[in-house]
C-alpha cells in the first residue's frame, strides 16, 4: 500500500479541491496518459490496484509512469462513538486529485492496447478518467504535413 515513510503532522484537514489541475496536467514521461475528469480522493489502494491491471494487461511491455501519490491522512473514528472528544485516529492516505491531473502514463505500447488498459484502470479508480494522447507527436505530424504542402507549393511554382 502506498503512503509516505514520515509526515510532519498525523492529521490534516479535509481542504477544498476547487478548479483544475495547475500542474501534472502535461505529458512529461510517455507517450499515453489517463486524465481525471473530476474532483475526488484516491486512495493508495485504488492507486495500486489500477497499477497492477495496467502491466498486467500490457504483458509488461512498455513502462508504466504513475504520477499521483497518496500523501493526505485520512482520519476515522470508531463505530458506536458520540460525537465531540475530538478528530478520529489517523486511518490511511489519499491523494486529492482535481480535472485534468494525469495519473497514469503509458510508454512503449500501441494506442489501442493503451486505450483497453486505461479502461481496465478506469474500473479500479471508480473515477470518471479518459485517455490522452501525446501531444508532442500531434505536433511533429503537423509540422511533417506542413512541410510536406510547403514542398509541393514550391514544386508547383518552379514548374509555372
Amino acid at each position: 500500500m502506498l503512503q509516505p515513510k514520515k509526515t510532519k503532522f498525523r492529521r490534516s484537514q479535509k481542504g477544498r479541491a476547487k478548479g483544475n489541475a495547475q500542474r501534472g496536467n502535461q505529458l512529461a514521461f510517455g507517450s499515453f496518459g489517463i486524465k481525471s475528469l473530476g474532483t475526488k480522493w484516491i486512495t493508495g489502494r485504488q492507486i495500486e490496484a489500477a497499477r497492477v491491471a495496467v502491466t498486467r494487461y500490457m504483458q509488461r511491455q512498455g513502462q508504466v509512469w504513475v504520477r499521483i501519490f497518496p500523501d493526505k491522512p485520512i482520519t476515522k473514528k470508531p463505530l458506536d462513538v458520540r460525537m465531540g472528544k475530538g478528530k478520529g485516529n489517523p486511518e490511511g492516505f489519499v491523494a486529492p486529485v482535481t480535472p485534468g491531473r494525469l495519473l497514469f502514463e503509458v510508454e512503449g505500447v500501441p494506442y489501442a492496447v493503451a486505450k483497453e488498459a486505461s479502461s481496465l484502470s478506469q474500473k479500479r479508480i471508480n473515477h470518471s478518467i479518459s485517455p490522452l494522447d501525446n501531444p508532442s507527436e500531434i505536433k511533429e505530424q503537423r509540422r511533417t504535413v506542413a512541410r510536406l504542402k510547403t514542398e509541393l507549393r514550391q514544386r508547383q511554382l518552379n514548374n509555372e
